[in-house]
């Protein structure tokens, strides 16, 4: 498959086969491959619930507007942005500074600028910290539906769902924002795929304000 395969193929699929398992490795590929977004200053405030058990999907469909593709899907994802993934103290910001020391990118001279920079970005007020973490995340996520469809997967993103109650169902800590639930697997070959949605053109895209 091409890129241009992948981005024109990718869709947002509402109907699952849920006899067709996704296998353990091909699930950790897709999250490997998704893992290679970008971020700032690659602290990755990203993570994953996986849901693959029935029972687990239900209990999240019920706070998903009872979508079925929750839990006809083999695998449906709850994303997770750190809105604190930034903060010193954290143990992945802390690991990645290290990493960059290691690899000579920063020196150890450079950590209490480092925390100062990232305090300074991310955490300067609540709307900061909710748009850093979602940033990035949504980075990660794109890649892994880019990722999922190249290794013939499908995937709908969803962001239909009470936010508290999931954190409450699944005892997510306040940290984390979640900003949308991944479905994956493979489409119904009894279904049939709708057409494309319209998308702007570039001419709509570019604008200018000045």
């Amino acid at each position: 498959m091409t890129f241009k395969e992948v981005i024109y193929g990718r869709r947002a699929v509402n109907f699952f086969d849920p006899e067709k398992d996704v296998s353990e490795l091909l699930l950790n590929e897709m999250i490997e491959m998704g893992a290679q977004a970008p971020s700032g200053f690659n602290i990755q405030p990203w993570s994953l619930i996986v849901l693959k058990e029935h029972a687990d999907k239900m209990r999240l469909q019920k706070h998903a507007w009872n979508q079925p593709k929750v839990s006809e899907a083999p695998v449906t994802l709850i994303v997770l942005a750190d809105t604190e993934g930034w903060k010193t103290g954290n143990p992945f910001l802390e690991k990645n500074f290290q990493e960059m020391v290691n690899s000579g990118a920063m020196t150890e001279e450079q950590r209490q600028w480092f925390y100062g920079v990232c305090d300074s970005l991310y955490g300067a007020s609540e709307a900061r910290k909710v748009a850093f973490s979602c940033k990035n995340t949504g980075f990660f996520a794109m890649s892994l539906m880019l990722a999922a469809k190249s290794l013939g997967l499908d995937t709908h993103p969803m962001d239909g769902f009470d936010i508290d109650a999931v954190r409450s169902e699944f005892k997510i800590p306040d940290n984390y924002w979640i900003p949308l639930l991944v479905s994956v697997g493979y489409f119904r070959s009894d279904q049939e795929l709708t057409p494309p949605k319209w998308r702007k053109s570039v001419d709509e895209i570019i604008v200018r304000f000045d």
